[in-house]
């Protein structure tokens, strides 16, 4: 069954290098992060995890932790987090899921059911779809998706904007526009009326259109 926005993220229970983990208990109370990869030693998720190993420090500021899923085994991720080390310039300081048996992936649908039960034999080609993004929040539940080709790195300077919205928007009925930073004007959510909003922004608002009311972003997110 595939996972939309606003559905409970799987639990599950796995080996990582950083030792064995309950998912759910091991997000806490913050946010989590968690990017797949179809094989380990391939070349453009070993620009990946080195580029999110760089910024995982921006993630941890946001209260949000940074997990990564292959189906390989731990073995294999912690050979592979040489390479990355090594080559990229970045140690990966967040934990690799081993996930030999499809468990993980199965269960956040990047691999159907009849894919068999052993990452043995399997090529990267195999295991394409295998490249999805997912933004969880501290209740669990599923905030963001993305999903890139084998051949496309994904870009985590994007992933960041992504997360500073989804975070601004859970603790405020607002939205943010195309193309927006953090500390850009931000959009009232159209669940909001203009009596309400009228005590949230004193200061009143932009309205180019009947439905888009713009507003400085307020305070920190």
């Amino acid at each position: 069954m595939a996972l939309r926005i606003n559905d409970t993220a799987p639990d599950f229970t796995a080996e990582t290098t950083q030792g064995r983990i309950n998912f759910h208990d091991w997000i806490g109370e913050g946010w989590a992060l968690l990017f797949s990869h179809p094989k380990d030693f391939t070349p453009v998720c070993t620009t990946e995890l080195g580029a999110l190993a760089g910024l995982q420090g921006e993630f941890e500021a946001r209260n949000c932790k940074v997990i990564g899923v292959s189906v390989d085994g731990v073995n294999d991720h912690e050979a592979w987090s040489k390479d990355i080390e090594a080559s990229q310039g970045h140690a990966v300081g967040y934990p690799l899921i081993g996930d030999p048996n499809l468990e993980v992936v199965k269960a956040y649908d990047m691999l159907p059911s009849g894919a068999g039960d052993t990452c043995a034999g399997r090529t990267p080609a195999d295991n394409a779809t295998a490249r999805s993004v997912f933004v969880i929040g501290p209740d669990k539940k599923i905030k963001a998706t993305l999903t890139y080709p084998m051949s496309s790195g994904r870009n985590f300077a994007e992933i960041l904007r992504l997360l500073d919205s989804c975070q601004l928007t859970a603790q405020q009925q607002l939205a943010t526009p195309a193309n927006w930073q953090p500390g850009d004007d931000v959009i009232i959510s159209p669940a909001v009326s203009d009596e309400e909003a009228s005590r949230r922004f004193p200061g009143g608002w932009d309205q180019p259109l009947p439905y888009i009311r713009i507003v400085p972003q307020p305070g920190d997110k």
